[in-house]
């Protein structure tokens, strides 16, 4: 990838926090950075933040709403009618902490944090092949640990507990079966997958977990920056190249829960996935 043209990062909810410090970090690099972001407002703030930063063209804003299937297609569809390449594909953005459901009736961390980001990988995935080597790294959580499984039935209903933390483990267990699945699935093409725990940073993703229990939560965390740090690995390394489907903790490769290392629990995932972005 070293003509400029070629290197473009798709970086998810990079309006804020460690999604922007990834966005910036990418855009020092040489890539060109698209920032996908629910609000226009703030992201359009944050395509200013990366270009000035870097005293550069190397930004540009994608509307996307993981929480909406339909905007998931139409921000698939807008970055596909741009015609370049996708060699780096961060899904970033995450909510936590909150109670309700999708626009499509999914419980909100499941359908946002898994379900959006499964959408718009699989909508995406043709122009990721076709610019292979290519890297897909999505940022789950060591709160992954908490989640003994996924009930399905109840995904599909809205938040029941009170801080939405259980939801929020569900959702990135989700994330990383999804890796390692997709990895298994994109075997031989020249993509590779990652899954990462950022570790624990204060960043936007807890900003509706009830006080003082975000308090609590946030308390002692990292910064943005320092919680960049694993996702760039994963998206640069020359040594990240050689390896996919795994769960990164500190730049390095961590075994995650049993759960997480449950094949047919990934594939029936995959499965209920493809069909519920299938139909809705």
């Amino acid at each position: 990838m070293t003509d400029k043209t070629k290197r473009v990062a798709l970086v998810t909810g990079a309006n804020t926090g460690i999604g922007r410090a990834t966005a910036l970090e990418l855009a020092r690099q040489g890539m060109h950075v698209v920032l996908a972001c629910r609000s226009v407002e703030k992201g359009n703030e944050a395509v200013a933040y990366v270009r000035e930063a870097t005293n550069s063209d190397r930004a540009e804003l994608l509307v996307l709403d993981l929480a909406s299937l339909a905007s998931v297609r139409e921000a698939a569809a807008a970055f596909l009618a741009r015609d370049l390449p996708l060699p780096l594909l961060i899904n970033n953005a995450g909510v936590g902490g909150q109670r309700g459901a999708t626009a499509d009736g999914f419980e909100i961390h499941f359908g946002t944090n898994h379900l959006g980001h499964f959408l718009f990988t699989e909508l995406l995935l043709d122009r990721i092949r076709g610019s292979a080597p290519a890297r897909i790294v999505n940022v789950s959580s060591t709160l992954h640990y908490k989640a003994e499984g996924i009930d399905f039935d109840a995904v599909q209903r809205s938040t029941p507990s009170f801080t939405g933390l259980p939801e929020y483990s569900v959702s990135k267990l989700a994330n990383i079966l999804f890796t390692a699945e997709l990895a298994r699935r994109l075997e031989g093409t020249g993509v590779t997958t990652y899954a990462v725990h950022p570790g624990g940073v204060a960043s936007d993703v807890y900003r509706r977990i009830p006080w003082p229990f975000r308090k609590l939560v946030t308390m002692g965390m990292l910064t943005n920056e320092e919680g960049a740090k694993t996702t760039l690995h994963c998206a640069l390394s020359a040594e990240a190249a050689k390896e996919t489907g795994l769960y990164y903790d500190k730049c390095k490769v961590r075994e995650p829960s049993p759960a997480a290392r449950d094949r047919a629990l990934a594939r029936e995932l995959w499965e209920r996935s493809e069909a519920w972005t299938r139909t809705t």
